[in-house]
């Protein structure tokens, strides 16, 4: 029996089911997420469904958070979906109920659920929710409505179509979910629309973004830069890519500070891998594509210096080739 009919097995005999994502979500979270509660409703008119997790600032328009009271998860099964590790489980009640499952896309880090489906090859989750509900060979039904959440997963999570991760199979899925009735097009333009004053701070980032000897950039943003352009850290996703889009640039981080003082690390690459760097700060994720905290402004120059040493690795890696 491969994993996906174990979870399909599973998702049959219970009755409850909660789907838990990580903390500050982003449209993969939010798609894979509500996408498969979204299949399991209309797939299972009888069973209870619930998304677990805090409100997710602009992202409200792929599916509306929901209220769950603590009773709910008696005996209920909990699916964890595209979070690498415990402590970023949105919500604290994931292991509150009787089993659990964990689907996601990155490096399995942290090993854990009673069963678990990790495919790092996998462009995002909303892709792997998708691969799951073609298992069930037609058991678990995709809508358009369903359709609409995974697509701007996927979407979201390949930097629209950019990053390696994409793969022939993952176009292949996003053309099966567009077959579906509804407006594949309004969902790309509302993932690259950016608010008035996220454009005001990519001017800001343009003009001030700092690069080092081998081509690794930063900025940093405090929180008196913040307040200027009337910005939280919720609203600086927009301008993680910017850095990457300079033609020598090979990897970049975005330091953004926390109301507490600690500095948020939104950490990329074009191919570098920063995945092990994230992780002696507290972080982790992707190879390409990590995030890290520091707990004050001391050790950043420290990370700097090591995303350098990054660069200056591909450079010599190019050179031997």
């Amino acid at each position: 029996m491969s994993i996906q009919e174990k979870i399909i097995e599973q998702i049959r005999q219970y009755d409850t089911i909660l789907i838990h994502r990580h903390q500050r979500p982003d449209p993969d979270a939010i798609g894979s997420q509500c996408g498969l509660a979204t299949i399991l409703r209309e797939s299972f008119p009888n069973k209870k469904v619930y998304q677990v997790g805090s409100a997710a600032k602009g992202l409200a328009w792929i599916a509306p958070e929901e209220q769950v009271e603590d009773q709910v998860y008696q005996d209920a099964l909990v699916i964890v979906v595209d979070t690498a590790n415990t402590p970023r489980v949105d919500d604290p009640r994931y292991t509150k109920g009787k089993m659990m499952i964990k689907i996601d896309h990155h490096p399995n880090d942290d090993d854990f659920g009673d069963l678990k489906w990790v495919k790092p090859q996998a462009s995002s989750t909303s892709e792997l929710i998708f691969d799951l509900a073609e298992a069930s060979h037609g058991e678990l039904k995709v809508s358009a409505a369903a359709a609409r959440m995974l697509y701007a997963g996927i979407v979201g999570d390949t930097g629209r179509f950019m990053y390696d991760a994409t793969t022939p199979h993952t176009m292949r899925v996003a053309a099966a979910l567009m077959e579906r009735d509804f407006d594949a097009a309004a969902i790309n333009r509302r993932l690259d629309d950016i608010e008035p004053a996220v454009a005001r701070l990519s001017a800001y980032v343009w003009e001030n973004m700092q690069i080092t000897e081998h081509d690794a950039a930063y900025i940093i943003l405090t929180n008196e830069i913040l307040a200027k352009f009337e910005l939280g850290d919720a609203g600086t996703a927009g301008i993680v890519p910017l850095l990457g889009k300079v033609s020598t640039v090979k990897c970049w981080t975005i330091f953004v500070q926390q109301k507490d003082g600690s500095y948020r690390l939104r950490i990329r690459s074009k191919k570098a891998i920063i995945n092990e760097l994230a992780k002696e700060y507290d972080g982790g994720g992707h190879p390409l594509a990590s995030g890290a905290t520091l707990k004050d402004g001391s050790k950043i120059k420290e990370f700097v210096q090591k995303l350098d040493q990054i660069a200056a690795t591909e450079i010599g890696e190019q050179n031997d080739q």
